[in-house]
């Protein structure tokens, strides 16, 4: 290939679609995109395998129960509303209430307005295990998420993921 008059290094596409120049293969729009949403899938499994191994260790609860009891806390008490809000299905979210049932930090019972509505409630081992839960969680998230990050990269970050959730929301609403 060569440089032209300019010292600029040419480019061409193969007929396979690849870019290369004269140092080899150029990474092309498409690749780009896909190595940046492999990416975001793979810091994200990372990290809520780094948060939810903290938890189990040293709180005795997995993430997703972690995200149950925050939710019965402010207030969600509808079992199909946090199915929604988690994005699991209802057969899911009936067998996780159920072990968090047998662990004694909730209790489940009918609506009083809507017998077909199942709702849930804090225990009072319920409330321990998330004071100590949320302890554990916010000193992981502060050493692997907030930690390698300045105020401004996360104010962007949060804001490029609230336009993705959103995107995302309005396609996949729930599992119903």
């Amino acid at each position: 290939m060569g440089q032209d008059r300019l010292g600029v290094s040419a480019v061409r596409r193969l007929s396979t679609g690849r870019t290369v120049d004269d140092n080899g293969p150029v990474e092309s729009e498409e690749d780009t995109l896909i190595g940046e949403f492999g990416l975001l899938l793979s810091v994200s499994s990372r990290l809520e395998r780094i948060a939810g191994r903290a938890l189990e260790r040293r709180a005795g609860i997995s993430h997703v129960m972690l995200e149950v009891l925050l939710r019965l806390e402010q207030g969600c008490v509808s079992m199909s509303h946090m199915a929604q809000e988690m994005i699991l299905t209802s057969g899911g979210m009936t067998r996780l209430i159920d072990r968090m049932e047998r662990a004694g930090l909730l209790t489940r019972h009918t609506s009083e307005t809507d017998r077909r509505v199942q709702k849930a409630s804090l225990t009072a081992k319920g409330r321990e295990t998330l004071a100590r839960a949320r302890a554990v969680h916010t000193q992981t998230l502060q050493e692997f998420y907030a930690g390698p990050l300045d105020d401004a990269e996360r104010a962007v970050l949060r804001t490029a993921l609230e336009r993705l959730d959103a995107k995302g929301r309005a396609e996949l609403p729930s599992l119903g």
